[in-house]
């Protein structure tokens, strides 16, 4: 079983950076992506940026720019560094792992972390 751990959230005014932090316990399995969603209240989970094992990676339109995610020295830790951050990116962040064992696909989501970006 893997389990992902976010960590980093927290309050910071408009204008301001914040890094979120994410390890998944994959031991020998071999990640094939690993990626940050958002959510707030009444809205879907939408995907913010996702990096392939490949080294490819994909942002939101919204987010293009000032978000970045990158690699750890592990292919199981992932970061997401946001800057110029607006208040619309109040949200809880998700982290997500996805791996394959085989043909079967598997993924598997951290418990999430509240940014709030205030005005």
């Amino acid at each position: 079983q893997v389990h992902v751990v976010e960590s980093g959230g927290g309050l910071v005014q408009s204008g301001g950076s914040l890094r979120l932090s994410c390890a998944a316990s994959a031991r020998a399995l071999l990640i094939n992506s690993m990626a940050w969603y958002r959510q707030t209240p009444g809205k879907q989970r939408e995907l913010v940026a996702i990096k392939t094992i490949g080294g490819d990676t994909n942002y939101a339109d919204s987010v293009l720019g000032r978000f970045t995610i990158s690699s750890g020295t592990a292919e199981d830790t992932v970061y997401l560094q946001m800057n110029s951050l607006k208040p619309e990116d109040t949200a809880v962040y998700y982290c997500r792992a996805d791996w394959r064992i085989g043909p079967t696909p598997y993924d598997a989501w951290g418990q999430g972390i509240q940014v709030t970006v205030s005005s």
